[in-house]
């Protein structure tokens, strides 16, 4: 008689070796890459089959460390502890869907004849990039070390640099169909306990097929969705999220994708850089200011250009004035319209330098921005105080560190833009009070966004847009809501060994 190969009542392992191997078959249909290897195992004799997906395993570990003891060792009992299977982990399995789980995490999954069971063997080895710099958060003093596509990978370069048991990590599967591993990384006796619930809470909740990167998880768990600014911190450094970590907050890696996660995230950490701590404390400071700075310019400066041109010309220099006059006399556009096609024209370039392979993007930027600049004011479309402009509003968003903080800037840029051609200097006021009642307002993870300035917190403006010496910064920001405040202690070595 035929066997059943049907699904095996309440999905358990069947005893015999043919069934669960028909049956496998038939739930893998059309997958050329499922490759099962039949043999005997020496020491009981009994019948086996090896299963994984190819190209998700090492081949090498396969057969030197599994196939062969399996194969050539001898003795009694028939116990699978008593064969020296050289891999890092042995997972006992019960139902198919933790076999199906098992093969598409990269384990190579044992079955034997008779047994109710299957054993998921620890040879993972998918095409993987080696440890490079970052790209997009690069440093001049700092580690030269990013993040890479493999989870455990990104949370063994973390705790290279935090080498402590109270280093603890949290592991959730999300997703119906991609099974994502996304790891909550933390100090156990630091990260406030509420914080840590409220971030599992969140990403428990996701219901959606797969996670694949994570911009789609901060999406998924920010807590307001419609606000421009981001809520989560995103880094590809180690020794930034592992800083991060050691102030108290909590850092979320996701499996396959290059970046991690921190929160909860205030305004302020959106300027800072992990060069700061490398650099002296005066020179960091300056840095921060200028950043400050260049974001309010980036923002404000094509706005400001709107107003003053538009409603508020009698502030300028009388020989100012006749000279954007005199450029301005040939040009057939009203200022917030000129600035529209001058900030749409940069974004474009700006986009296609991204997509371009870098040496053609480079050349995109310097010809096209000189060609179509000098090009357009030639014509009388633009003026010539309008390219000024734009070059100094671009590059002033170049100086900020954070990539999603600029893009923030640059969607801002357009409010205010709107705001000032319709109303002048008191419509930029208004967005600007807007925008500063939406930063107070908003929260990341149930944190005052707009700390340690909004609600006001003396003790942690230590370092924020300045850096005060760190001998001076003995305990953790209050925005983290760390358990543990203290960091260090509050003497100072001086000369001489005093």
């Amino acid at each position: 008689m035929q066997e059943q190969v049907n699904q095996p009542p309440s999905n358990t392992i069947s005893t015999s070796l043919v069934q669960n191997i028909t049956y496998l078959h038939s739930q893998f249909s059309q997958t050329p890459d499922l490759v099962v290897r039949h043999f005997i195992i020496k020491k009981s004799e009994d019948q086996a089959a090896l299963v994984y997906l190819n190209g998700l395993v090492d081949k090498n570990a396969i057969n030197n460390n599994v196939l062969r003891p399996l194969q050539s060792e001898t003795g009694t009992g028939n116990a699978l502890d008593d064969i020296s299977i050289h891999v890092g982990q042995i997972q006992s399995l019960f139902t198919w869907p933790h076999v199906e789980n098992a093969i598409f995490q990269g384990n190579s999954v044992l079955f034997v004849n008779g047994w109710t069971k299957a054993s998921a063997l620890a040879t993972q080895g998918w095409p993987q990039r080696s440890i490079e710099d970052s790209q997009i958060e690069t440093s001049l003093k700092g580690a030269h070390q990013g993040f890479v596509e493999t989870g455990s990978q990104n949370i063994a370069l973390i705790r290279r640099y935090i080498q402590n048991r109270e280093l603890k990590i949290k592991e959730i599967v999300v997703g119906r169909r991609g099974n994502t591993l996304v790891s909550i990384l933390y100090l156990a006796d630091v990260a406030h306990p509420e914080v840590l619930q409220e971030l599992e809470d969140r990403i428990g909740q996701i219901d959606v097929d797969a996670i694949l990167n994570t911009g789609e998880l901060a999406e998924f768990i920010e807590d307001n969705p419609y606000s421009p600014f981001p809520q989560f911190i995103t880094t590809e450094r180690p020794d930034a999220a592992a800083s991060q970590i050691l102030q108290g907050r909590i850092a979320v890696v996701v499996d396959c994708s290059p970046s991690v996660l921190i929160a909860p995230a205030a305004f302020v950490s959106f300027f800072q850089n992990i060069d700061d701590y490398s650099t002296r404390w005066s020179i960091a400071t300056f840095i921060r200011l200028l950043r400050m700075f260049a974001f309010c310019v980036a923002i404000f400066l094509p706005a400001f250009y709107i107003a003053v041109i538009s409603y508020n010309f009698e502030i300028i220099p009388v020989k100012l004035l006749l000279t954007i006059g005199e450029f301005r006399g040939r040009v057939p556009f009203p200022p917030f319209l000129e600035a529209i096609i001058m900030e749409l024209t940069l974004e474009m370039m700006r986009e296609a330098g991204v997509r371009l392979p870098a040496p053609v993007g480079q050349t995109v930027g310097i010809v096209g921005g000189i060609v179509i600049g000098q090009a357009i004011v030639q014509a009388g479309f633009i003026s010539n105080t309008m390219v000024i402009i734009v070059a100094f509003t671009a590059i002033a968003s170049f100086i900020l560190p954070n990539y999603d903080m600029v893009a923030a800037v640059r969607l801002i840029r357009f409010g205010m833009m709107i705001a000032a051609s319709m109303f002048g200097f008191v419509g930029i006021i208004i967005a600007l009070m807007t925008m500063i009642g939406h930063l107070i307002a908003l929260e990341s993870l149930g944190t005052p966004y707009g700390t340690p300035f909004a609600p006001v917190r003396l003790a942690d403006w230590k370092d924020t847009f300045f850096r005060l010496p760190l001998w001076t910064m003995g305990k953790r920001p209050l925005s983290t809501r760390a358990t543990q405040a203290q960091k260090q202690g509050s003497n100072r070595p001086k000369g001489d060994g005093k």
